[in-house]
C-alpha cells in the first residue's frame, strides 16, 4: 500500500528541506558572509542605543531614525579612532627605538645561546651576520623552491589583505542599512513564522534576547578584569607603558585573539626596548601566559559561559567548532549562537520528555 501524506505533512517536509538547504548554503558561503554576519552582530548590539536616542523627545518632535543611526555609527567610529590614537603614537615612538635595539638584542642572544649550540655540535652565530649567512646558505641550496614559496605566500597574503579591506568597507554599509531597517526586519521575521508557532517562537526569542544580554554583560566584565590584570601585572614588572598596553589588551579582548595579539606585540616591543634581555621576555611570557589561562579557562567559562548557562567544556567546543565552520567570524559567533542553540535544545528536550515516543 503506497504511503500517503496529508497536505500539512507535505508542506512541513517542503519547508524543512528548504531550511536544510539554506543552512548548507550558509556553511558553504561562510567566507563571503563575514561582513553581513559582523554587521548583523553590531546591529543587534547597537539597536538599543538607536532606540534610546529616538526615545528622546523635544516637545512633540522625535529624532528621525536615520539621524539616530548616523549618530550611533559616528560614536562607534569615534571610539575606534580613540583606540587608534592610543596605539599609533605608541608605535611611532617605539618602532624607531626598536630598530636601534635589535642589533644589541641579537648580540645578547648570541652570547647566551652560542656556547650551548657549540656544545651540541652546532656552529651558528645568532647575531645579524650569522643569521644573514644562514638565510643566504639556505636560499642558495633551495633557491627554486624558496621563490615558489615566496610567490605563493605573496599571492595568498595579497588576497587576504584585499579581503580584509573589502570587509572593512562593506561592514559599515551593511550596519547602516540593518540599523535603519531593524524594526522592519523584525516584523518580517515575525510575520514569516507559522501562525501556530508564533507564541512559542516569540517566547523563545525573548529567552534568547535575555541570554544574549547576559552574554554582553559577562563579556564586559571579562574585558574590565583583563584590563586591570594586564595593567597591574605590567606595572609590577616595571614597564614604562604598562597602562596603555594593559588597557588595549583588555578592551580588545572582546575580539578573540586579535586583542590579545595586538597587546602581545606591543608588550614585546616594549620589552625589547626597555629590557632587551631574556629575563624580560621570560617575565612577559609569564604575564601573558597567565592571562591566557585566566581568560580561557576561568573568566570566559565562568562569567560568560555561566551567564548563558553553558558548561565550560561546551564553551571551548563552541569556539573550536564555529571557528572551523566560519573562520574568524565563527569565533565571534560561537557563544551567542551557542546561547540560541541552548534555548532551542532546552525546549526540544521538554517536548521530547512529554512525547509519546519517550513515555510509551
Amino acid at each position: 500500500m503506497p504511503l500517503s501524506f496529508t497536505v500539512r505533512q507535505k508542506q512541513t517536509t517542503l519547508w524543512v528541506s528548504v531550511g536544510i538547504v539554506f543552512f548548507i548554503l550558509l556553511v558553504l558561503l561562510g567566507p563571503i558572509l563575514t561582513p553581513f554576519i559582523a554587521g548583523g552582530i553590531l546591529a543587534y548590539a547597537l539597536n538599543p542605543a538607536v532606540e534610546w536616542l529616538r526615545s528622546i523627545r523635544v516637545g512633540k518632535l522625535r529624532l528621525p531614525r536615520p539621524v539616530a543611526v548616523v549618530l550611533v555609527m559616528i560614536l562607534v567610529v569615534a571610539v575606534i579612532i580613540a583606540l587608534g590614537l592610543i596605539i599609533i603614537p605608541l608605535l611611532q615612538k617605539e618602532i624607531p627605538l626598536l630598530q636601534e635595539q635589535i642589533p644589541i638584542f641579537f648580540i645578547r642572544l648570541n652570547e647566551f645561546f652560542s656556547p650551548i649550540l657549540r656544545e651540541l655540535g652546532i656552529d651558528v652565530r645568532l647575531d645579524g651576520i650569522g643569521l644573514k649567512k644562514l638565510v643566504t646558505d639556505h636560499v642558495s641550496t633551495s633557491r627554486e623552491s624558496f621563490w615558489i614559496s615566496v610567490l605563493a605566500s605573496a599571492k595568498i597574503g595579497g588576497t587576504a589583505v584585499m579581503g580584509w579591506i573589502w570587509n572593512l568597507i562593506l561592514i559599515p554599509v551593511v550596519l547602516f542599512y540593518l540599523l535603519l531597517d531593524w524594526p522592519l526586519l523584525l516584523r518580517r521575521m515575525k510575520n514569516g513564522v507559522p501562525r501556530r508557532w508564533t507564541a512559542k517562537t516569540l517566547g523563545m526569542a525573548a529567552e534568547v534576547n535575555a541570554m544574549l544580554a547576559q552574554y554582553l554583560r559577562g563579556q564586559l566584565l571579562v574585558m574590565l578584569i583583563l584590563s586591570a590584570y594586564y595593567s597591574v601585572a605590567l606595572v609590577l614588572a616595571d614597564y614604562n607603558v604598562a597602562l596603555p598596553i594593559g588597557l588595549i589588551t583588555g578592551i580588545l579582548a572582546f575580539v578573540p585573539y586579535v586583542g590579545y595579539g595586538i597587546g602581545l606585540i606591543l608588550a614585546t616591543i616594549a620589552t625589547m626596548l626597555q629590557f632587551g634581555d631574556l629575563q624580560g621576555f621570560m617575565i612577559l611570557a609569564i604575564i601573558y601566559g597567565l592571562g591566557t589561562v585566566l581568560e580561557g579557562f576561568i573568566l570566559t567559562p565562568k562569567l560568560v559561559g555561566k551567564r548563558i548557562q553553558l558548561h565550560p567544556l561546551t564553551v571551548i567546543f563552541a569556539l573550536l567548532a564555529f571557528a572551523q565552520l566560519f573562520g574568524f567570524v565563527g569565533v565571534l559567533l560561537a557563544l551567542p549562537s551557542s546561547a540560541i542553540l541552548s534555548v532551542a535544545y532546552r525546549h526540544l528536550r521538554i517536548y521530547y520528555i512529554n512525547s509519546n515516543f519517550y513515555n510509551s
